[in-house]
């Protein structure tokens, strides 16, 4: 069987280099664009759902969060059905470094991609969907305390 894992984490690991260290000049560090973009593009939405969206512990989570709101990247406000739960909205400055954000994605799914297919591409997204589905399960087994049988 092939070790599709070994290519997935040298490629995403390749990727979030380049990012941590282009979206310095933003005053982002380490993996906070992550929690910024997500918050852009689910505004309101609590910790607790974005930790597992990124599937990180919520500790890790609540870190990154306050380092955005206390850079002005972020607000916090009362849940409107939970108001001892915090809904994320970005502030403008948010906003606007999302934006950016969301080019270098744009540009590095387009380096990556160079050289496939329309086809390929879905084909690859599918896929990946596929694998994806299948890692989150296990992660959500391990993080409910659980073994995985292996």
């Amino acid at each position: 069987m092939p070790d599709v894992l070994r290519q997935i984490g040298t490629i995403a690991r390749a990727l979030d280099s380049i990012s941590n260290r282009e979206f310095q000049q933003l005053a982002l560090s380490k993996g906070q664009y992550l929690y910024l973009v997500r918050i852009c593009e689910q505004p309101g939405i609590i910790a607790d759902r974005l930790a597992a969206q990124l599937q990180v512990d919520r500790t890790t989570a609540a870190r990154a969060i306050q380092k955005l709101v206390t850079q002005g990247l972020v607000e916090k406000r009362a849940a409107i059905n939970n108001r001892k739960n915090k809904a994320l909205f970005p502030t403008v400055l948010g906003q606007q470094r999302a934006q950016v954000i969301e080019r270098e994605n744009q540009y590095s799914n387009q380096v990556a991609l160079t050289d496939l297919t329309a086809t390929e591409a879905e084909q690859l997204t599918h896929l990946l969907t596929k694998v994806s589905q299948r890692v989150t399960a296990d992660w959500q087994t391990v993080k409910a305390g659980q073994s995985r049988p292996y």
